[in-house]
């Protein structure tokens, strides 16, 4: 069992998984700080000074020492930003992958064609001339 183990957890496949799980967290941190630290601010000054992380329906006041309980609905314009930067990007990453495998496609040579019925009679005839 350990050998088997050992077999899947070293393929190529699972490398490749795990490479591409690391990356796309890294990748998922950028994104979240080019949307909260670059884009919302400028959308932001460009919708009047609005600051997404403030925006939020409170309902229930604080009172006392118990905070309000707030419906955040500023960070969950924020994530629906982020969501669409990485769909979009992940989208490109993708169509430009297919474009370099369909460009290696259509560099390989063509596969010679089969040869056809008389062809291959001809040479099992010539074989067995050749046999005797």
């Amino acid at each position: 069992m350990l050998k088997q183990f050992k077999e899947f957890a070293f393929k190529g496949n699972v490398i490749d998984l795990a490479v591409g799980v690391i990356i796309g967290g890294a990748f998922g941190k950028i994104v979240t700080s080019l949307v909260s630290d670059v884009l919302m601010p400028a959308i932001g000054i460009i919708l009047g000074g609005v600051s997404f992380k403030d925006l939020k329906y409170v309902i229930t006041p604080a009172i006392g020492d118990v905070p309000a309980v707030t419906l955040n609905y500023g960070s969950f314009i924020q994530s629906i930003v982020d969501f669409f930067i990485i769909a979009i990007s992940i989208f490109l990453f993708i169509k430009l992958i297919s474009l370099t495998k369909k460009k290696e496609v259509e560099a390989a040579p063509p596969a010679p064609p089969a040869p056809t019925a008389e062809v291959v009679l001809l040479e099992e005839i010539r074989d067995l001339l050749k046999a005797k």
